[in-house]
């Protein structure tokens, strides 16, 4: 197997130790089962659980992208497309809930913020790409800036949501998105204002080419 592989490899079988071990505790245990030794564990993850939950938030991007290839998004509204993205990678985190508490935890620290804010815009990122998203002027970034916010606070509800198929949580975002959608309504007043403002998340990632 090539390192990619093997790295998806570990970190599914860390999923299963999280729960108990911790990220850190995990990455050991699951190497020994996979018959890797704990130079290579760090060779796969040189930056240790820091890395194993980046590499965690990838996957489920990923995965994410996956299911939603399987739906006919051309026949939604963009809402839809929107909430549609959100349901999938939260069904992908469903059996590791523990696990995506840990990691927050972890990413919650004060050095790891810049790590979290990266993970969660690339995670929006894929969203409005998925949905058909083609904007590259400052509808780019507030779209992405709103769904950040949507995103974070949907999955901390979903953390403690056991309503049948998460339908509480689904109701929940529904309702986040309905708010976010409205604001158009202001868009010119919101635009001068947040125009005057620097925006940190274009120093998280450029405008993709076209």
């Amino acid at each position: 197997m090539d390192d990619s592989t093997t790295r998806d490899s570990l970190l599914l079988a860390v999923l299963r130790d999280v729960p108990f071990d911790g990220w850190s505790g995990g990455m050991i245990a699951a190497g020994g089962r996979l018959g890797l030794d704990a130079a290579e564990v760090a060779t796969l993850f040189p930056g240790g659980a820091r890395d194993a939950v980046a590499a965690f938030s990838r996957w489920a991007d990923r995965e994410m992208l996956a299911a939603l290839a399987g739906q006919d998004l051309a026949a939604m509204k963009v809402r839809e497309r929107i909430a549609a993205a959100a349901r999938a990678r939260l069904a992908v985190l469903d059996p590791h809930r523990e696990a995506v508490r840990r990691a927050l935890a972890l990413l919650t620290l004060p050095h790891n913020l810049p790590l979290s804010l990266k993970l969660l815009y690339d995670t929006v990122d894929a969203m409005w790409y998925a949905a058909g998203d083609t904007a590259t002027d400052f509808n780019f970034y507030t779209k992405r800036g709103l769904l950040a916010g949507v995103y974070a606070a949907t999955t901390l509800y979903w953390l403690d949501d056991r309503s049948p198929g998460a339908a509480d949580t689904h109701a929940f975002l529904d309702r986040r998105l309905g708010d976010v959608m409205a604001i158009p309504r202001y868009g010119a007043r919101l635009r001068e204002s947040l125009a005057r403002l620097p925006n940190p998340l274009r120093l998280l990632h450029p405008a993709r080419r076209r």
